[in-house]
């Protein structure tokens, strides 16, 4: 989730209080109501999607967690990357409100065409070379399975159990349970039969919704500032409430879409975040005239280029698809290879993310410091590492979409308090929830010490976020050793990492905008803006390409032996918890120099 600290600013006070002093909400302008509103639907569709989008890959099209886990974090990527676009072509040519109508109606069509999923895809497994048919019994096509399927190799007249063992390898049993064959540790690869139009028309919707997001998501923003004139006091505080809506939006759909999905279906779910999408859309659409004035397109040579932009976006749809095909396609890099090899061998997406990383990171740098002082640079260098640092943070929190989600329907028993049980969807709730409750009490916490003079600076500040990332993960791994016969984990053990992970992000997310546009020499704070940006999409991919190393064998969407699925994840996750936890050490150690860099800038 995202979040404001009303409490971080440093502009001068206005005289005027509001372009609207005489209508308001809360002692905010009126205004901020709709776009509240607009922001908490919008949300709502989407959280919503993400909360089904890994279940729905692997369960559905019967993906390995490999390639589910690869478009995931892809699709996130460009979630986070399109909106640098889209709000350069709002700020020169189409004004924020036409942009966020347009990209509204783009992200609806897109969870709209994930409702058309077709048939389930048929379980195939490859066996030496081989291929053969599987057959589930018990199987339901839903996020949450009943624990219940058996899954068959069919060869001829013979129909093998499936039983994955602890050592990796795989047996097939004759119906009096004896066992007919033993395949060793890769000998046996599942997959899916799945239908090419089905699956390109699941693609084109992640498309859409990767398109529209970079319209909307900027731009609704923008109009919020709007809303207020420069220095006005009440605007740090106007877009803390404003990003309440993004929690309370998430809150509620990761719990009402999954529910939709186990009872009725996959369409209903995603149906669901479609109409929230829309609601979204009429908001600003029929307004009213009430945000007349706000929003609106800059004035130009008197051309209008609002066709010509819409032509362009939906172009920018098969672009899209191509880099999903790409994604999914790309080849594995030999052992042994090393990191060139692997380089080599990162799909086009990897490729230009990366590339563009690397080369923004030390070009500013040489920059900044043939164009400014050392005071100035030394600011900017202080940006650069705090931003790298960034990066490590949100690759490793964003696993709550893919593999904490899939360790949730796996590995984790869902039942509360014995009364009720909620999906592996559902779980992503959780962070939804404890950021609600804990950002009020953050916020008194930090202005208590501040006025003691013992607030931590922002380096520790993103050293304690680093270290409770990883303590979240250590406690997950920790859980795993009260685990049951059947290999499960309560939920409780789940909701405390993501109560660790929800306290780690207050310490990072509310400050990390507000420290780039301080650090930042002047003439680039919106190139900075936008490595900032860069660096949480280039996070998003990582944490795809992480999750990828907790793959586990699946066939038809369920593992074969919940013992080595249970022990990937902790192994991973405990590598994972060290390492997170190690560099925010190493952060906390070097935040006196990083301090001394940011020449008093808090």
């Amino acid at each position: 989730m995202v979040n404001v600290n009303a409490d971080e600013t440093f502009e001068p006070q206005s005289p005027h209080v509001s372009r609207t002093d005489q209508d308001t909400w809360f002692g905010h302008p009126r205004q901020l109501a709709r776009l509240f509103t607009t922001e908490m639907w919008e949300r709502f569709g989407y959280y919503g999607m993400r909360a089904l989008l890994t279940l729905y890959l692997t369960k559905h099209f019967l993906f390995s967690d490999q390639t589910t886990n690869g478009l995931y974090g892809g699709f996130t990527a460009l979630v986070y990357l399109t909106p640098l676009i889209g709000g350069l072509l709002a700020d020169r040519y189409l004004g924020s409100k036409k942009s966020v109508k347009f990209g509204a109606i783009l992200m609806s069509l897109g969870y709209f065409t994930l409702c058309f999923g077709g048939e389930t895809a048929k379980p195939i497994a490859t066996v030496n070379g081989q291929v053969y048919q599987v057959q589930v019994e018990n199987a339901v096509d839903r996020p949450t399975s009943t624990g219940d399927e058996k899954r068959y190799v069919i060869s001829g007249e013979d129909r093998l159990l499936i039983k994955g063992n602890e050592d990796g390898s795989v047996a097939l049993l004759k119906p009096d349970g004896s066992t007919a064959q033993t395949l060793p540790k890769g000998a046996f690869e599942a997959s899916g039969e799945r239908s090419l139009f089905y699956t390109m028309l699941m693609l084109v919707g992640l498309s859409l919704v990767t398109v529209g997001n970079g319209f909307f998501k900027p731009n609704i923003s923008t109009i919020v500032g709007t809303l207020y004139e420069q220095g006005d006091r009440r605007r740090d505080a106007g877009f803390t409430i404003f990003y309440m809506g993004i929690n309370l939006g998430s809150l509620f759909s990761q719990l009402l879409c999954p529910f939709l999905a186990d009872h009725v279906g996959w369409w209903a779910g995603f149906g669901l975040a479609a109409l929230g999408m829309l609601f979204s859309w009429s908001l600003i659409q029929f307004d009213g005239g009430r945000l007349a004035g706000y929003g609106e397109p800059p004035e130009n040579d008197g051309r209008s280029r609002d066709m010509i932009i819409y032509g362009c976006a939906l172009v920018a749809i098969p672009v899209v698809l191509f880099l999903f095909y790409n994604l999914m396609s790309a080849p594995k890099p030999e052992p042994g290879a090393g990191i060139v090899g692997y380089l080599l061998t990162l799909p086009l997406m990897g490729k230009l993310m990366f590339g563009t990383f690397l080369i923004a990171i030390p070009s500013i740098l040489v920059w900044s410091a043939r164009v400014g002082d050392k005071r100035e640079f030394q600011m900017m260098l202080a940006a650069i590492v705090l931003v790298v640092f960034n990066t490590v943070f949100w690759t490793l929190f964003e696993q709550a979409g893919s593999s904490l989600t899939l360790f949730a329907d796996r590995n984790t028993n869902l039942s509360i308090f014995g009364l009720f049980s909620i999906s592996a969807g559902q779980t992503q709730f959780f962070n939804a929830f404890f950021i609600v409750a804990l950002a009020p009490l953050f916020s008194i916490m930090w202005n208590a010490m501040a006025r003691a003079g013992i607030e931590p600076t922002i380096p520790i500040k993103f050293a304690i976020a680093l270290i409770g990332v990883g303590a979240g993960f250590l406690f997950l791994v920790w859980g795993t050793q009260f685990a049951g016969s059947d290999f499960k984990v309560a939920v409780w053990w789940l909701a405390g990492l993501y109560f660790i992970h929800s306290a780690a992000e207050l310490c990072i997310s509310p400050v990390g905008l507000s420290m780039i546009t301080k650090l930042s020499i002047a003439r680039i704070v919106g190139l900075m803006m936008g490595v900032w940006f860069l660096s949480i999409s280039v996070a998003q991919y990582v944490a795809g390409m992480v999750a990828q190393v907790a793959s586990v064998e699946t066939v038809g969407g369920q593992v074969t032996n919940l013992k080595v699925s249970l022990d990937t994840y902790a192994g991973v996750f405990w590598t994972i918890g060290l390492v997170a936890a190690g560099i925010g050490v190493v952060l906390l150690v070097l935040s006196p120099v990083i301090k001394k860099w940011m020449h008093g800038v808090q």
